[in-house]
């Protein structure tokens, strides 16, 4: 009995696998998308309804308000649990989602960093005076090697890694994860697919979401904090859409921004999962996908 992580860029139907492979192996599947682990982000992050997981018990989905912030390291401890428990009851644990360095905190022996308010809080404020620029060029004189790895945009990303080399008086870098050392016997699929067909799948998925009800989403969201929280509201789509409330309300313009920003992340997520060569490939569209995932698991 040993863990399986299904793992691989957004829209290369991850979830659907999880689910089959599940009820092949009498498992159940632990999420490992960090924004599914918010209540209410549903179309966004193509969060699996109820029927499609046909009765396939499914955990760490739904656990955080939109106001609060995701932790890696607090997930990690939940994750982990949930993995240990399943095992310890002759079940196989699935895990499954697209956030790299959750699906690693779980399968990989990492240490995170704790935090530290009173740094956290005069970091963000002078991430909102001067921007994520000017805090990105401090890094990069700090640490070059984290400075190269977070884009300068991502100032959640440069507001944690100054945080952690103040706390810790070393460099953001050290902390950085690397594959392995293992913690389980864990065997990871990953789905890839051809680099046209993914940008196909990622335009109709969100022109989908679009047309499922997202802006309605957002604005009820909203209503429950959506803008306060650091992490939620950053989210593909939820973010475009916001920024077109804040605007002219164009939604044809956020999805088209949607589709962008996803088709990038899409490449970030190939770059991470294929670092990794634990990590045995399959092709999304193959017909005998599930048969040859199951083998392999």
């Amino acid at each position: 009995m040993r863990p399986v992580a299904i793992v691989g860029p957004t829209a290369t139907g991850k979830s659907a696998l999880g689910v089959a492979l599940a009820e092949a192996l009498g498992g159940e599947v632990v999420n490992a998308d960090a924004m599914q682990l918010y209540r209410g982000m549903d179309i966004g992050t193509a969060k699996v309804t109820a029927a499609e997981r046909r009765g396939v018990p499914h955990h760490l989905l739904d656990v955080l308000d939109v106001t609060e912030t995701a932790s890696v390291a607090a997930y990690q401890r939940e994750a982990r649990a949930c993995v240990e428990r399943l095992l310890g009851e002759d079940k196989v644990p699935v895990l499954v989602g697209g956030s790299g360095l959750y699906v690693r905190a779980v399968l990989d022996d990492l240490d995170f960093p704790g935090t530290d308010p009173e740094i956290r809080t005069r970091l963000e404020a002078e991430l909102e005076r001067v921007g994520a620029a000017a805090l990105h060029a401090r890094l990069t004189v700090a640490d070059p090697i984290a400075a190269t790895a977070i884009l300068p945009s991502n100032g959640r990303r440069v507001v944690r890694a100054l945080e952690v080399i103040e706390l810790t008086g070393r460099p953001f870098s050290a902390t950085m994860p690397k594959a392995g050392p293992a913690r389980y016997d864990t065997m990871q699929i990953g789905l890839d697919l051809d680099t046209d067909e993914l940008d196909r799948r990622v335009d109709a998925r969100v022109t989908a979401m679009f047309a499922a009800g997202l802006v309605d989403e957002v604005r009820t969201l909203e209503r429950h904090g959506l803008r306060l929280g650091r992490t939620a509201s950053r989210a593909l789509g939820y973010q475009q859409v916001l920024d077109e409330l804040d605007a002219d309300e164009d939604m044809a313009r956020a999805a088209a921004a949607t589709a962008q920003a996803t088709r990038r992340f899409v490449r970030r997520q190939r770059s991470w999962f294929h670092r990794d060569d634990r990590v045995t490939w399959l092709d999304a569209a193959r017909p005998d996908l599930v048969t040859a995932a199951r083998e392999l698991a």
